[in-house]
């Protein structure tokens, strides 16, 4: 593969973040703050003209680093998936940017403070690493930066600096190094077998001998422990619902979906198709176990971010019910399924994101999260509420919204390929997460005790964020279905 024209697009977007990271530690005070939300704008123009050009051409856009191509240097390349993830990712930051000042903003001629700072600087490294987790072309500089993203998720987490969060975030980091050795150790497997970590390369060479299994197991062990996939979960719920409203927004919304990104990339174009048929439904089991266990425990929590969690932990099986779908099915089959399980994962991008938001506010506004005292919360947060809502019909699979799009793709995708028992999983997953979303809002509306008052002010523009998000989860599924063929583009 040959580098295209607007390949700079790409280097500039991770170089920009990192950029802004340097710059503003330097200089400290209010530069970081200034500096996100100077970029987020320029961020979410760079998304869109990549995806525009990918859109247009047709095709990948491809760029080597240093203008040396694979094996003796490395590419960067943007194909339909990526270029999708990218978009969602510049606008999930820039609206966490505009929340975060609330929170995170240094007052005119005030002294600098360790939490803003460390905010605004570790916000621009997720960034990077992210762009760079959706860009690279190489395993080994994807497992560089999904230690980025690690480190840069962790420091967020624990930004509030309470016992609580750092026992949480201990486990995540132990659950994190264990998957990233496992990961390391695959690539210098199949780097000792071929020679190469260039995806496109191992592509035409890997073959279904001992150390190409070894290795993918590995790697795909070590994957689903950084994103969670159950009986790997143990340490999601509790860091998710320990961390800031923002932290835990940008761990469920858009952490988990870099593991899952590389993941399709091993299985699907590196693997040979043999290896990822014998697999494929192992890890559907795998996310429909997810999807059932996660969801009852969901139904069962008596604090609204710990319920929140739980409902990451199910709504990420669906991510996986793709494999056999699209493994061995004929060609309009997997390309249903696999427009599904991409629409799945944005989709659930902005619902999550702007579920963890709301539940922020609201608790912020009634001092506590307990979901059978939320008496009142409708008053006290009303936009936040119906954010909430938005999102969780969207993650329901309620139409119109993305994730009923994405769902409906999947389960047309099951009944064709004859896999009609996946589709009672997607059912009984959607109603599960119905009597969960359902159990929040009716608390939420009903009317308070006599002498209620608000704990603390809710702020408008944080309520204004977390339901243009929940907007943005539904309006997508009323894009036409056309559109979603960028996801198909180099796939």
């Amino acid at each position: 593969m040959e580098a295209t024209p607007g390949g700079f697009l790409l280097v500039l977007m991770l170089v920009a973040p990192v950029t802004g990271l340097l710059i503003g530690f330097a200089q400290g005070g209010r530069a970081p703050e200034r500096i996100t939300l100077c970029l987020a704008p320029l961020g979410v123009t760079m998304a869109a003209v990549l995806l525009a050009g990918v859109l247009h051409a047709r095709a990948p856009v491809v760029a080597f680093v240093g203008g040396w191509a694979p094996p003796l240097g490395l590419a960067l390349r943007a194909d339909g998936l990526a270029a999708a993830m990218l978009m969602t990712t510049a606008l999930i930051i820039a609206a966490i940017t505009l929340f975060a000042r609330a929170d995170y903003a240094t007052a005119p001629g005030g002294t600098e403070a360790r939490a803003p700072l460390a905010f605004w600087c570790f916000l621009l490294a997720l960034w990077a690493a992210l762009n760079a987790a959706f860009l690279g072309g190489d395993l080994f500089n994807l497992f560089v930066a999904l230690e980025m993203l690690t480190f840069g998720a962790l420091a967020l987490a624990c930004l509030d600096g309470r016992a609580t969060q750092f026992k949480a975030e201990l486990r995540y980091l132990l659950f994190a190094l264990i998957g990233s050795v496992l990961y390391l150790l695959g690539t210098a497997l199949l780097y000792g077998a071929y020679g190469t970590l260039d995806i496109l390369l191992l592509s035409r060479a890997a073959r279904a001998d001992a150390p190409t299994i070894v290795a993918a197991s590995l790697m795909t062990v070590g994957l689903l422990g950084k994103m969670a996939l159950f009986p790997l979960h143990l340490w999601l719920p509790a860091a998710h619902a320990g961390a800031p409203p923002a932290a835990s927004a940008l761990l469920s919304g858009l952490v988990v979906k870099a593991s899952y990104v590389l993941l399709l990339r091993l299985w699907f174009w590196v693997m040979p198709a043999a290896l990822l048929l014998a697999v494929a439904p192992i890890l559907a089991l795998l996310g429909a176990a997810a999807i059932l266990f996660g969801s009852l425990v969901a139904l069962r929590q008596a604090r609204l971010k710990l319920l929140v969690a739980y409902s990451t932990v199910a709504q990420i099986g669906y991510l996986f019910l793709m494999f056999p779908l699209v493994a061995g099915s004929a060609a309009e089959v997997a390309e249903r399924a696999w427009t599904g399980g991409a629409l799945q994962a944005i989709s659930h991008a902005f619902a999550k994101a702007a579920m963890f938001l709301a539940a922020g506010v609201i608790a912020r506004g009634m001092g506590h999260d307990r979901i059978a005292e939320l008496h009142g919360a409708a008053r006290v947060a009303p936009l936040s509420v119906l954010a909430f809502g938005l999102a969780g019909l969207s993650l329901m699979g309620i139409p119109p919204s993305g994730g009923f799009t994405a769902k409906w793709l999947l389960l047309q995708a099951a009944l064709y390929a004859g896999q009609w028992w996946w589709a009672l999983v997607i059912v009984a997953g959607g109603l599960l997460t119905g009597g969960y979303v359902f159990r929040v809002l009716s608390a939420a509306m009903r009317a308070p005790a006599a002498g209620f008052a608000p704990a603390a002010p809710v702020d408008p523009m944080q309520e204004r964020v977390a339901l243009g998000l929940a907007i943005l989860s539904v309006l997508l599924g009323l894009l036409p279905l056309g559109a979603f063929g960028l996801v198909l583009i180099g796939r």
